[in-house]
């Protein structure tokens, strides 16, 4: 067995809950990305925990038939392990089974990580009222962060 196939052992994903909102904002904290709003949406987080310690988290707040992809961080040492994609398929997927037809996401450090997931850059236009009204957008982003957008939805291209 590979070092890389160990130190997976054990690596589980799950819905977070109350209880790990403190680590959830503590990783967001550290990896400088806004927590307003995160503990409204927690109920559609994915932690990543190893031997019951929080090393990862990706989070959707839902707006109908849309969502925006949110609070993608992992601590420092699992960064490049794959831990940050696994979040982000998982969130896909749950998103995809929720019956979400588009997903948006705002960054300002990251629009050359995420196209490998399905996501193009979009004008702010191109979002739906709903996901423009969240906070993300009106508050904790820049009006300079990068928009992007997966499409989701079966009857689309």
């Amino acid at each position: 067995m590979t070092a890389e196939l160990r130190r997976w052992d054990g690596l589980k994903l799950r819905t977070a809950r109350a209880a790990d909102l403190p680590l959830v904002l503590a990783l967001l904290s550290h990896a400088q990305l806004p927590t307003a709003g995160v503990a409204e949406s927690l109920p559609h987080f994915i932690v990543a925990e190893r031997e019951g310690e929080l090393i990862g988290v990706a989070g959707l707040e839902v707006y109908g038939a849309s969502a925006l992809l949110r609070s993608v961080a992992v601590v420092d040492r699992w960064r490049g392990s794959g831990v940050g994609r696994t979040l982000i398929d998982r969130a896909l997927d749950e998103a995809r089974q929720a019956g979400i037809n588009d997903v948006f996401l705002l960054t300002t450090t990251a629009e050359h990580y995420f196209p490998r997931f399905g996501f193009s850059c979009v004008s702010r236009d191109e979002v739906g009222d709903k996901v423009r009204a969240s906070v993300e957008f009106q508050e904790a982003c820049p009006s300079s962060a990068v928009v992007m957008r997966k499409r989701l939805g079966v009857d689309r291209p």
